[in-house]
């Protein structure tokens, strides 16, 4: 009886938080209030059951600081944007995909580049934040729909977490669930293949019936435009090459986002005459171009520290809220009282899936439901005749695919501060996104009948 009050507690206490962390999108309210109110409720509560202030105080703190290294790069993503736009290296970017994409289909080419770009560098975010933003600048200018592209850009970039071998989240998966990265490609090829060839023949589709076909005239306007305002140069295109190079090396995030930031803040003093005064406080304050043509106006803007504060302390309350429920226990009960009820493998693995989007959508990050269901779940899929690393492609086909699309999610409020666009906009066409799960859920169900573990066994 009394395990059964406390898990109803558990569940209104999840309730609490996820409606304060939705009603702020309602009332357009900054997400760092529903954060801290879910904390400040939690706290609440667990301090009823007999949990020590102190300690938990200790168990947010000891989150926050084991994140120190996503707070760095979070500044340093606002920071990338704000000084490739300034030193011209987004605007060339720009200015040569004008001349080379007027008789491609760019959505699917969106979809195409970032997908391969996203596993080179290892990260889904780094990858929207760089050639992300100035494909999202290309495809504006010529007319397509931003939600259309964020969805392709987002659906491409998000592979990285799946797949690529640089990619922590990637890393993280395989060490928890103890299984070697080998196998878990060969594993996860059998449900990502079918999951990209899909999404690519949709936005081939909607590239090709649902876009706006922009006159070369206005295309040349553009890019005169751009050559009024900065010195193009083919020789500005190194910096990011050499970022991608080195993600391809193995160098870790921050040494890569630095020599991104650095190198860029170079390049705007010698080649856009602007002074370093200038470019440091295009890194506080943001860049913003205002070159006179509205079209340019809306795609070269962005980034700097002082926009990231509020993203800062809404993943600080993220980190806090999950910290606090994992350190409590609150949330083990529930996984195993849900996985209790499995009978089948099939049972057992939709059960996995549907906890591992339950603590993405709880926590508000991958990394918990990765940690907790990779170790828990261990024993059970073995238990089926499973296997580790069909744990390993269920958690990264559910949990981790889905993060961008909720709003609270640190990854979609991320995106959020590099475009301006929020999930509720580009989620309907991150087609990779809302059709992986189902495609992974769909084929275990398949393989389940054929193996006699639907039910029958």
């Amino acid at each position: 009886m009394q395990s059964s009050r406390q898990g109803i507690q558990n569940g209104l206490v999840f309730a609490c938080c996820i409606l304060l962390i939705a009603g702020c999108i309602v009332f357009q309210i900054p997400f760092y209030f529903g954060f801290f109110g879910g904390v400040a409720l939690s706290f609440m509560m667990l301090l009823k059951r007999g949990f020590a202030a102190k300690s938990m105080f200790m168990m947010m703190l000891e989150g926050i600081r084991g994140c120190t290294i996503v707070f760095i790069i979070i500044i340093l993503i606002g920071t990338n944007i704000s000084v490739w736009l300034a030193s011209g290296i987004v605007p060339t970017l720009i200015f040569y995909g004008f001349e080379y994409i007027k008789d491609i289909n760019f959505v699917f080419a969106c979809f195409a580049v970032t997908s391969v770009i996203s596993v080179v560098m290892g990260t889904a975010v780094g990858t929207i934040s760089t050639i992300g933003l100035a494909l999202l600048g290309i495809g504006k200018g010529l007319g397509i729909p931003s939600p259309v592209l964020l969805g392709a850009i987002v659906s491409g970039a998000f592979i990285a977490d799946r797949l690529s071998p640089v990619s922590g989240l990637v890393n993280l998966t395989c060490r928890t669930t103890r299984v070697d990265y080998r196998q878990y490609v060969r594993s996860l090829s059998k449900t990502l293949i079918p999951t990209v060839v899909l999404t690519a023949g949709i936005f081939y589709y909607i590239g090709t019936k649902g876009t706006t076909v922009v006159e070369p005239a206005k295309l040349q306007f553009f890019q005169h435009s751009l050559q009024q305002s900065f010195s193009i140069s083919p020789y500005l295109l190194l910096l990011p090459l050499t970022v991608i190079v080195m993600a391809v090396l193995g160098v870790k995030p921050i040494i890569n986002m630095s020599v991104g930031v650095s190198g860029g803040i170079l390049l705007g003093v010698l080649y856009q005459q602007n002074s370093f005064i200038k470019m440091l406080k295009h890194v506080w304050f943001g860049y913003r171009y205002s070159g006179g043509l509205l079209e340019l106006d809306s795609i070269l803007k962005g980034g700097g520290i002082q926009p990231m504060i509020e993203v800062l302390l809404i993943v600080m309350g993220a980190v806090a809220l999950s910290s606090l429920l994992e350190g409590t226990d609150l949330i083990n009960p529930v996984i195993e009282q849900f996985v209790s009820k499995a009978r089948t493998g099939f049972s057992l693995l939709l059960r996995t899936a549907l906890l591992s989007v339950f603590l993405t959508v709880v926590t508000c990050d991958q990394t918990a439901g990765i940690i907790l269901l990779g170790k828990l779940m261990q024993e059970k899929f073995e238990a089926f005749n499973l296997g580790r690393e069909r744990l390993a492609r269920t958690i990264a086909d559910t949990g981790t695919t889905v993060a961008p699309l909720i709003p609270w999610n640190v990854n979609a409020i991320i995106i959020l501060a590099i475009t301006g666009m929020t999930s509720l906009q580009y989620a309907p066409y991150a087609i990779l996104c809302l059709v992986g799960p189902l495609i992974t859920l769909g084929m275990e169900y398949i393989t389940a009948i054929r193996a006699g573990l639907s039910g029958k066994s």
